[in-house]
């Protein structure tokens, strides 16, 4: 009985392995993943008290749940079998391509990474680049949004800043759900960009039925589960900084099976953002001259990197000068119910041909709201002082007096600037200083005229201001 038992030493090693392995994987793996599930329960129910609009159970919702469901929705299994028809193909070739498009499409939410890392960071970098200016045109009218409806920001698009000033504003009230295009899709980027609850759009993609099918079917739940969603409805950067027309495809998606009686209210919010430096103002303006030479990713890559790393060391008060301010409105609510019950409609049960009518309709009345709110800052208005003025050189009081003027009629107009708002004289000296900077101007003896190879630059900051101008109906 007490005899002692020997083992070999290799044969000890693997049995105190698996206790150990067993200890892991039965208590303190289970242990740990009961801990932090807890946590996330409580710290969701902690942000939802404080948000408007709650986080969605959809959003909650694992990845693979989530595109295991949309693969077998009846209109993605329909898109797979025409796929494979058109293609020849057995359907497990189209299944496996539909497949790969829902995983990349379909984001992975992370709480944690949004609420700590990615609203920290918009925070920092938005307070760090800009005087940002963020307001609402009427905020009752925002407090009695339905908070079970689907909040949809439609935004005009002068960036890609839009995207964290947007986020770091709206992340009081809700969680936001981009739209975002190919320049995300850089690993580990992409990995970042969908734990914020992103997902991933193919640009120049008409040609590629099952991708616009998979994607549709994507927004559709999205939207009926009540994602807070924000869209860029003219679809690409504004290159001359005016408000592009409206592109049919996301608002066409987020319609064509709504029925105002049965499923929850879409409100559209219009957001209109400025700059007073836009950071791919010339980027931009250069993709305009299509004999312009093409510059290589290298040389795109080092030219950002270089710009940030001098943005991020610059102090306060040079950033003041050199960026200026950015500008958020957010506009009047309009509620989908109210307008199908004022107009009549069920897009349910539209014609393709009537449903696009309607929607073309209703993107242009977004469109001009957008435009109704579009933030008034002092580079656009000194801008257009210059542009309004062709050839003339302007002494400083005759600039300032320009501004005021400027202010004076875009208020007749309606437009979202206040006398509380209006620049003073110190604003309009700094944003002078902004535009010698950039050697946009130049100045002699205190009189200020264009640098005429610049010309094209400055009409781009009037053009962001230019629809107040316009006739209506014809902003571009």
């Amino acid at each position: 009985m007490n005899a002692e038992i020997t083992i070999p030493l290799y044969l000890f090693i693997l049995m105190l392995l698996g206790a150990l392995w067993a200890t892991v994987s039965c208590i303190i793996i289970p242990l740990s993943h009961w801990i932090f599930r807890k946590r996330v329960r409580r710290d969701i129910s902690n942000i939802n008290t404080r948000l408007h609009i709650g986080i969605r159970r959809f959003q909650l919702t694992k990845k693979r749940i989530l595109v295991d469901r949309l693969l077998h929705t009846p209109q993605a299994s329909e898109s797979i079998t025409l796929a494979s028809e058109k293609t020849q193909n057995p359907r497990e070739i189209a299944q496996k391509e539909a497949t790969k498009y829902a995983q990349e499409i379909v984001p992975s939410f992370n709480l944690y990474i949004y609420y700590r890392i990615s609203y920290w960071l918009a925070k920092k970098f938005s307070q760090h680049l800009y005087m940002v200016r963020g307001a609402f045109v009427n905020a009752e009218h925002l407090s009695h949004v339905d908070p079970e409806a689907t909040v949809v920001f439609v935004i005009n698009h002068r960036s890609n800043m839009d995207y964290v000033l947007v986020s770091y504003l709206a992340s009081q009230h809700m969680t936001l759900s981009y739209a975002v295009g190919e320049w995300a899709r850089i690993w580990p980027l992409s990995r970042l960009i969908q734990a914020m609850g992103a997902f991933f759009v193919r640009r120049n993609s008409q040609n590629n039925p099952l991708y616009r099918s998979i994607l549709q079917q994507y927004v559709q739940m999205a939207t009926e589960a009540g994602v807070c969603q924000a869209v860029f409805p003219e679809g690409m950067l504004s290159r001359d900084g005016k408000l592009c027309s409206a592109k049919l495809g996301f608002l066409d998606y987020m319609l064509r099976n709504y029925d105002h009686q049965q499923h929850r209210d879409i409100i559209f919010i219009p957001v209109g953002i400025n700059y007073d430096r836009t950071i791919e103002d010339r980027t931009l303006l250069r993709s305009l001259d299509p004999a312009a030479e093409q510059k290589s990713k290298w040389f795109v890559t080092k030219t950002t990197l270089n710009f940030f790393l001098k943005a991020w060391f610059v102090n306060r008060e040079e950033r003041a000068t050199r960026f200026g301010y950015a500008g958020v409105n957010f506009g009047y609510p309009m509620s989908m119910k109210d307008y199908c019950l004022r107009e009549k409609i069920k897009f349910s049960q539209l014609a393709r041909e009537e449903r696009f009518g309607q929607v073309d309709l209703l993107a242009q009345k977004l469109i001009k709201d957008i435009a109704s709110v579009v933030p008034i800052l002092p580079v656009p208005l000194v801008a257009t002082v210059f542009i309004q003025n062709h050839e003339e050189e302007l002494p400083l009081f005759r600039i300032k007096i320009g501004v005021h003027q400027l202010i004076d009629e875009l208020q007749e107009k309606g437009a979202p600037i206040t006398n509380s708002q209006r620049p003073k004289d110190k604003t309009i000296t700094r944003a002078l200083e902004l535009l010698l900077k950039r050697k946009l101007i130049q100045e002699q003896d205190n009189v200020y005229s264009i640098v005429d190879k610049e010309r094209q630059v400055l009409e781009y900051y009037h053009n962001s201001l230019a629809h107040w101008w316009e006739q209506k109906g014809n902003t571009k």
